[in-house]
């Protein structure tokens, strides 16, 4: 596995260079950039602005690993759901553009006026085709394992099944809600095969068993990236290195 960073909400405020300055001190092997934050790795770059963001990760220690969207598809209007699709090709054109494989996107709920099972399908759906689009671009999407409702795992499976494409995947995202159900075991089983990232909370919170999700990744052989979604702070790469810490210790390689 690889250790990154989400710049939600660590390093929002970061340009590029304090991003890469920052992970290399740190040893953070890569970054998911955010939209709407400081680093401004926007789809409004120009094709010379994106080859400069691509060729400056190129030049570092640090992997631009993925891009962070906000956009969902679980909306009843019609108009607005494709409006957000199209929206959504033109950001993994983006992603390809700067070298970042993969794009987060997200469901965020499930609308009261709508049976649950249509909202997944829908979801599905739209990822389905989210997933063809990217696979042309060689972009990943990466449905992060978000919303009321829709964050509880057999739903996510519900919306990956209906996805049915290999380039669709999850971000698993460390909620508490992982451990609702039949507990946290069952609900990792219903997509460990379906998992391309993983966010991470701060890693001493004793509510959520981190060295049992770091010990069941490996045993799935995952070797993709672990990414830190922690708050600021006014120390960010000792905050930062004492995250790398846990996380190596967890899996009793330190």
């Amino acid at each position: 596995m690889k250790l990154g960073t989400v710049t939600y909400n660590l390093a929002k405020d970061w340009d590029i260079e304090t991003i890469i300055k920052n992970c290399e001190a740190a040893r953070f092997e890569g970054v998911e950039l955010r939209t709407s934050h400081a680093h401004k790795v926007e789809v409004d770059l120009s094709p010379a602005e994106r080859d400069r963001v691509r060729k400056r990760f190129l030049d570092s220690k640090v992997e631009l690993m993925g891009l962070g969207s906000a956009f969902d598809y679980h909306t009843p209007d019609q108009s607005k759901l494709r409006k957000d699709i199209e929206a959504t090709k033109e950001y993994i054109k983006l992603a390809h553009d700067v070298g970042a494989p993969g794009v987060k996107v997200r469901p965020n709920g499930l609308p009261k006026e709508v049976p649950k099972e249509k909202t997944l399908a829908q979801i599905g759906k739209s990822l389905r085709e989210l997933g063809e689009f990217g696979d042309s671009h060689g972009v990943q999407i990466r449905l992060e394992v978000h919303g009321t409702g829709t964050s509880l795992l057999p739903n996510i499976k519900a919306i990956l099944d209906a996805a049915n494409h290999p380039n669709v995947g999850a971000c698993w995202n460390s909620n508490q809600s992982d451990l609702e159900g039949e507990g946290f075991d069952h609900n990792f089983d219903l997509v460990k095969s379906k998992i391309f990232t993983v966010h991470m909370r701060d890693l001493y919170l004793e509510e959520y068993p981190f060295r049992k999700l770091l010990t069941r990744l490996n045993e799935v052989g995952f070797n993709g990236y672990c990414l830190a979604e922690i708050p600021e702070s006014t120390d960010p790469v000792r905050v930062m290195k004492y995250f790398r810490a846990l996380w190596l210790a967890y899996q009793g390689l330190l």
